[in-house]
């Protein structure tokens, strides 16, 4: 292979690498399906502490209910197509590999940065959350305090740490807290059967001051507007496939993890949205920055501060679960774009560990400072604007997951699919269909407003930069492989990747793209 091969194609350049690229950006296998389940649930479950409530002023209690039937089977949809495509594509780039695939370089990258968006925005909101149960501990039981912007420091810094110490240890860490955090939850469940402590009359009361009472007091655009705050429940479980280097047997372990965990979480948010609101009523959980805590705290009785303080820690631990598995999300997603060329190459890199090191501060420095801004311009809901910037980015996200899904099938029919999705076209179409109406229903929330405007100034800055600059410095990265292959190479660690890129060269020398000097 001559060195250093260029070809043009679809408004991109490409340009082959030696050996020593990807020597450079090497991960290592580390799960198998109880990894995957581990990190699935670490991911996500810290929407049953703090975050989903904040649906209830608008909507009611009823009004979250409903939402979150129609995104839980959103999300089964939604999971079932990324688990065939996923399966199909055995390599770390996930959404936006999926989406390159189908709606080639450009759409990948569209989708790909909306996933950054995502995971770097959910990162930052779950630090959010964390702040909050962490100084309600801490002042429980000592009566110290600290500013949020120091947790916020002490938390990224701790959790980009543990990050970077290896796929192995995130793995293990993500099975052990996802433990604790569905124990937790069960414990909770139990006690308030158990004390008497469950109203379910309050699930209907007035969910704000002036609201009506009823079990749809918003009506139906009430629900149309806490659709976000329902997939607080779920979000994050779509990062799987962004293990798929790291991962044993990706083809199965991903499909069956992921299936697993979602089941577990549907559990988890049954028992939160149900117990948790019966303790506090409709307007106490609506109005709560920390809703499990406070269910505590109403059980327990305020004479019990060491009690309910020490339980905040183990609340903690829930939203410190999803801290881990979020990060590796965004970790894994930059990762994949810059070992492709569309981010800056450098961010690929992985080190002794093997591990996104250089991704992981950048992402986290992100989160830092869009937290300091929300939190420190004046605004009373730093935590709603960001969890709704990370939402957005979400539903982008996956509306155009489900495009791929259908245009794959078509586009790709000789592919090799290990796993198919046994809802089909019709869970693909439901799931976009519902993230679609949560992106439209999102732009005419006031409230929302300031976040729809970050992200539109996010994505415009996104793509200028790369058609600017990255277009034409492309690197045939496994995804990109696949993509310009018709779906014909697969696990980048089961071939040859220098003969591959030649290949692909040929291949698309032949379809008509322009080779270069």
């Amino acid at each position: 292979m001559a060195e250093h091969e260029r070809v043009s194609t679809a408004g991109v350049t490409y340009t082959t690498v030696d050996a020593s690229y990807f020597e450079k950006r090497k991960l290592k296998r580390s799960a198998g399906v109880w990894g995957i389940w581990g990190l699935g649930v670490a991911a996500v479950i810290s929407g049953d502490f703090s975050g989903w409530n904040g649906g209830i002023p608008t909507a009611g209690w009823g009004g979250l209910l409903v939402a979150t039937i129609a995104v839980g089977i959103m999300f089964f949809g939604l999971f079932y197509s990324i688990g065939e495509m996923s399966a199909a594509m055995p390599h770390t780039g996930g959404a936006y590999s999926f989406a390159r695939a189908a709606m080639g370089p450009w759409g990948g990258f569209v989708t790909g940065l909306a996933e950054t968006i995502e995971y770097v925005m959910t990162t930052a909101v779950v630090v959010f959350f964390s702040q909050q149960y962490a100084d309600s501990a801490l002042h429980l039981l000592t009566g110290a305090s600290l500013p949020p912007w120091l947790w916020w420091v002490i938390l990224y810094a701790a959790f980009i740490g543990l990050n970077t110490l290896g796929a192995a240890v995130g793995f293990r860490f993500a099975i052990i807290v996802s433990v604790i955090s569905i124990a937790i939850i069960v414990f909770f469940a139990i006690l308030a059967a158990a004390t008497g402590s469950l109203h379910f009359d309050t699930l209907t009361e007035s969910p704000a001051d002036g609201a009506p009472s009823g079990f749809l007091p918003g009506g139906f655009t009430g629900i149309l507007a806490t659709l976000p705050f329902a997939i607080w429940f779920f979000l994050g479980i779509e990062e799987l496939p962004l293990a798929a280097e790291e991962s044993h047997n990706p083809t199965k372990d991903i499909p069956r993890g992921g299936v697993i965990a979602l089941a577990t979480l549907m559990v988890t948010g049954a028992i939160i949205i149900f117990l948790n609101s019966a303790v506090l009523g409709a307007k106490g959980t609506g109005a709560s920055l920390q809703p499990l805590l406070d269910a505590f705290g109403a059980i327990l009785g305020t004479d019990s501060n060491g009690v309910v303080g020490i339980l905040a820690i183990f609340a903690l631990i829930g939203l410190l679960a999803s801290l881990q598995g979020i990060m590796f999300a965004y970790g894994r997603n930059m990762y994949s774009l810059s070992r492709a060329g569309y981010y800056p190459k450098f961010l690929s890199l992985t080190g002794t560990t093997q591990t996104p090191w250089l991704a992981l501060i950048v992402g986290g420095v992100l989160g830092f400072a869009t937290l300091f801004i929300a939190q420190y311009s004046g605004s009373s809901a730093a935590g709603s604007i960001v969890l709704n910037i990370a939402v957005w980015g979400a539903v982008i996200s996956y509306v155009l997951q489900m495009v791929s899904f259908i245009i794959l099938r078509r586009r790709f029919p000789a592919a090799n699919r290990p796993y198919r999705s046994p809802w089909g076209y019709p869970g693909a179409v439901y799931a976009g269909l519902i993230a679609l109406i949560a992106f439209v229903s999102l732009l005419f929330v006031p409230a929302f407003q300031g976040a729809i405007i970050a992200i539109a100034i996010v994505f415009v800055v996104g793509v200028i930069l790369f058609a600017v600059f990255s277009r034409t410095k492309l690197v045939l990265s496994p995804e990109e492989e696949y993509a310009l292959s018709g779906g014909l190479h697969g696990d980048p660690q089961q071939e040859d990747i220098a003969a591959l890129q030649h290949e692909v060269v040929l291949e698309a020398e032949e379809a008509g793209a322009t080779p270069e000097p």
